[in-house]
């Protein structure tokens, strides 16, 4: 979870007769006032401590007015560089990863820092018994 007042996505879990794009779309406009149209899947992220999995996906606005919710405290357009300076780590690499175009990632963390993924690798073959 993000510390208060510090920069974070949108985040949800779907209804069961929901499409994750469809989920998408609507919790964005619900938190942000911002109609967008769901582009591609550019990752998924394992949160390993609380067993999360969060698909991410790139959007484009399509309209609407920004506005703030219930769920959110302000409605901001940042560059790559002020991502980097003001998300913590496992949710602004999901924002720059949106980004690159090299999609979609897979990364684990475990709530606080990215896992590298030399370790992933190692924890996941002890765990299916390859090591």
């Amino acid at each position: 979870m993000p510390k208060p007042g510090e920069p974070a996505v949108s985040g949800q879990q779907e209804a069961p007769d929901e499409t994750p794009e469809a989920g998408v779309a609507c919790e964005v406009l619900e938190e942000t006032g911002i109609h967008v149209e769901v582009d591609e899947l550019t990752g998924v992220y394992k949160n390993t401590t609380r067993g999360i999995v969060a698909l991410v996906f790139r959007c484009k606005p399509s309209g609407g007015t920004e506005r703030t919710s219930s769920e959110s405290t302000a409605v901001d357009w940042l560059t790559p560089e002020e991502v980097s300076e003001r998300m913590s780590e496992i949710f602004a690499v999901r924002l720059l990863d949106a980004l690159d175009g090299n999609g979609p990632h897979v990364r684990s963390h475990d709530g606080k820092r990215l896992i590298p993924v030399e370790s992933q690798l190692m924890v996941d073959g002890l765990a299916s018994g390859d090591a």
